[in-house]
């Protein structure tokens, strides 16, 4: 073992998942790395965020002040993001993508706080590409006709020959691979950039660096989140069909 969660200084920097204890569960053993302790950090200070400002807004001020001023800015962006990208029928995602907007920024930014990025891990971002791949299917259902998901599967041909239906499907199948590994990616390079950069210069990189994670985990991390969320919301209303 032998890792700190948190980066350290000089020969000490190591960017790479390890295991932090294990455990045996059902003759198997099953380890805990620090992608599971930082995601869990990362949660836990998120939940508290939550429950306070939950707590503010029930005892909200009719002029707000403090951090009721900064809780609803935050929700009046995300309400704009929402209703600008998917129009007046996105109010019922308002949450959802609220809340995965808000999870996988602070997984990004993270980094800055001497944290591995939990979005640098694979098995964080492709559970969050399925569960945008399970909205898409359900809201595709709940709005079309089976008639008219059979004729958008064999599009541009008529439906009678469905020589396109294999690669649509196949382009549906990859929405989730296609969003989870766009995120992963885009995260990892920046931590194997810091890697590489700490790694090799080490006891020369002291300050500077930090205009370095200011791009890689704020700037670029900001960007893969609204880049993630849009996605996710095109990809939504596109498969709810219809038009404001």
């Amino acid at each position: 073992m032998g890792q700190g969660i948190l980066l350290s200084g000089g020969d000490n920097i190591d960017f790479m998942i390890h295991g932090v204890f294990s455990y045996n569960l059902f003759g198997q053993e099953v380890w805990i790395t620090t992608s599971h302790i930082c995601l869990l950090i990362v949660v836990l200070v998120l939940l508290l965020f939550f429950i306070i400002g939950g707590s503010v807004f029930r005892k909200g001020k009719t002029v707000p002040a403090g951090f009721q001023n900064f809780a609803e800015l935050i929700v009046e962006l995300l309400d704009g993001i929402v209703i600008g990208g998917m129009g007046e029928k996105g109010k019922g995602f308002r949450n959802y993508i609220g809340v995965l907007f808000i999870f996988i920024l602070f997984c990004n930014i993270s980094g800055l706080l001497g944290l591995r990025p939990p979005t640098a891990d694979y098995g964080v971002t492709l559970p969050l590409g399925l569960l945008t791949f399970t909205l898409i299917h359900v809201n595709k259902f709940r709005f079309n006709s089976l008639w008219s998901i059979w004729k958008d599967t064999c599009s541009p041909l008529p439906p009678w020959l469905p020589i396109w239906a294999p690669i649509n499907i196949i382009g549906d199948v990859a929405v989730p691979v296609s969003l989870s590994l766009r995120l992963f990616a885009n995260v990892l390079s920046g931590t194997v950039m810091m890697a590489l950069v700490y790694g090799l210069l080490q006891m020369f990189a002291m300050v500077w660096p930090a205009a370095l994670h200011v791009y890689f985990d704020l700037f670029s991390g900001a960007i893969q989140t609204y880049v993630f969320c849009m996605l996710t919301m095109t990809y939504i209303s596109n498969a709810m069909g219809g038009e404001e």
